[in-house]
């Protein structure tokens, strides 16, 4: 039996209701995002920005990973209240797409000479595994384009109402006790479908990942759609299907539909749960038109059924759950031996922030050192693969030389921040340089603090860095500092695990910016002196007194 009907008013498209109900609607039904490529190259890289529709400024763009950044000097209180053409500057953020987080020299340099000539030198690796550039002009985009597409990169649906980059695990296919390698039918579903009008008028962006690596590092439990190795009692190996999962201001996990997806089938069970979205998706209200809300509403049975019935056309058969992350960090910091027997070398810079010249020295030692190939992670990390065993030790000194901790202290390894105030216009505070500056600062006051420990700073409500499932999450936004100034802070969240429990929020629990490292290391110290043998920092917080949270 088809679903039971909602009221028309969600905008379903299944349900018969095509007419626009927001703006965003009404723009994507006048014109496909995937049009504005030509109109960018044809007219306003030559007329300039002044020339833009505000219609592609502000909304088509974002098809092609480009967003107007934030106009300078702009503080935080004013986020929510100016207008989009007063936040705006007249420089662009550019995301370069990299699924899977695959690249080979040849490609980061082509991205690192992007930075150095367009974008004052400007490179992020993101917790998406994509690069993202500041300061990009629009007359310039068509000569970036060109130069990453000289090497098989690309720009387009890194952002949207479309399906966004793929993650996967940067070891697929050399790791050595991975479950399946997902390459091939990661590059199915890019090819076959990224860039296609059939998905590119999503209700809200889509989100995928797809892995068989044991450390589960691409954090299945959060993505709109996921793909995780298991076997099955037959002993093939294949994948659990999981859809709907999310963060931002109403975090939900995703959840299994209880299928086995062989691995010829996951390109088709992907068009399958994108195609649900697209049609029985919520289009009427913003805030409620992500995949996880329907998912919320239907259920894991009901969204299996519509997918086999009305997309696939046969039943998948029902398969095993995975088993948990092979360690409480899901990363690939270090020297590790490779399948092959050669070693791959992950290491950190700092929240992710890099630049042109940094990334053609990371080009230089993947070519010395090892094949050529590195990979962005979706923790804000790198790795190069390929590695002599005997060279290891001697790339790793290199990276160090270069501040690329091979071997970094915990808050180095396990703290990530997103673009902050500095470029978005979303922000209310500070992030990067935040994030750097309290990791210097834990490093000095607890050198030698080893638990596996995450710290996630965003700088606004919507979860571009996990704060919900960070062990401590710091969400910007404004709060009184003693004198009764509006000064930069964070709310706080506390024990957050992916695919566990969300952070833990208790009433009033707010720090300044100035106050952050007091906070953390107070805290830190209550849970040494505290903790039983063994016990996560997760576990520790369930059973703390308040106050020794505050």
């Amino acid at each position: 039996m088809p679903p039971r009907q909602r009221r028309r008013g969600e905008g379903q498209w299944a349900l018969g209701y095509r007419e626009p109900l927001n703006k965003n609607e009404e723009g994507k039904k006048n014109d496909d995002g995937l049009n504005v490529r030509r109109r960018i190259l044809d007219i306003y890289s030559k007329s300039g920005f002044d020339s833009i529709d505000p219609a592609d400024l502000r909304g088509r763009f974002r098809w092609y990973g480009i967003y107007t950044q934030r106009r300078p000097g702009i503080d935080g209180g004013k986020t929510a209240v100016l207008e989009d053409e007063e936040l705006d500057d007249r420089y662009f953020m550019l995301r370069v797409r990299i699924d899977g987080g695959r690249l080979n020299a040849a490609q980061l340099r082509a991205i690192a000479d992007v930075s150095s000539k367009y974008a004052r030198g400007t490179a992020d690796v993101t917790d998406r595994q994509n690069i993202q550039l500041h300061w990009i002009e629009i007359e310039s985009v068509p000569a970036i384009w060109e130069t990453l597409e000289a090497v098989g990169l690309t720009t387009t649906e890194a952002c949207g109402d479309t399906p966004r980059v793929i993650i996967g695990c940067p070891l697929a296919g050399i790791a050595a006790d991975e479950v399946i390698d997902a390459t091939p039918q990661l590059q199915e579903i890019h090819d076959r479908y990224i860039g296609s009008p059939e998905f590119s008028n999503l209700p809200r962006k889509f989100k995928t990942a797809l892995s068989g690596c044991t450390a589960q590092c691409t954090v299945h439990e959060i993505n709109d759609i996921a793909f995780v190795g298991v076997v099955n009692d037959e002993g093939e190996a294949g994948y659990d299907l999981w859809v709907g999962g999310g963060l931002s201001t109403n975090p939900m996990f995703a959840k299994r539909l209880g299928a086995f997806v062989r691995p010829e089938q996951a390109p088709e069970v992907w068009a399958g749960v994108t195609g649900i979205f697209r049609d029985y998706g919520y289009r009427r209200l913003r805030s409620r038109a992500r995949l996880k809300f329907l998912m919320n509403d239907w259920g894991p049975e009901r969204f299996r059924e519509v997918l086999e019935k009305e997309y696939l056309g046969y039943r998948l058969p029902d398969g095993p759950a995975p088993g948990g992350p092979r360690d409480a960090r899901r990363d690939h910091v270090g020297i590790h031996r490779q399948r092959d027997g050669a070693y791959y070398v992950g290491f950190a810079p700092r929240v992710g922030r890099v630049n042109g010249d940094l990334l053609h020295v990371i080009a230089d030692l993947a070519e010395e050192y090892g094949s050529g190939r590195v990979c962005t992670t979706t923790e804000q990390k790198m790795v190069i693969l390929d590695v002599p065993e005997e060279r290891t030790e001697a790339l790793a000194a290199e990276l160090e030389a270069h501040d690329l901790q091979v071997r970094p202290s915990v808050f180095r390894r396990q703290t990530m921040a997103c673009t902050g105030i500095e470029y978005c216009k979303l922000a209310i505070v500070e992030t990067k340089q935040r994030g750097m500056d309290l990791i210097e600062e834990l490093e000095k006051r607890l050198p030698d603090f080893d638990e596996p420990l995450s710290i996630n700073l965003n700088g606004c409500p919507n979860s571009c860095a996990r704060v919900q499932v960070a062990d401590i999450g710091l969400k910007g936004q404004l709060v009184t500092d003693a004198d009764g100034n509006q000064v930069e802070g964070y709310q706080i969240h506390l024990g957050g695990t992916v695919g566990g429990a969300f952070g833990k929020k208790i009433r009033g629990l707010k720090t300044t910016a100035d106050e952050l490292p007091d906070y953390v290391e107070r805290v830190l110290r209550r849970y040494q002196d505290q903790r039983n043998d063994g016990e996560s920092f997760a576990d520790w917080v369930q059973r703390a007194e308040q106050e020794d949270l505050t």
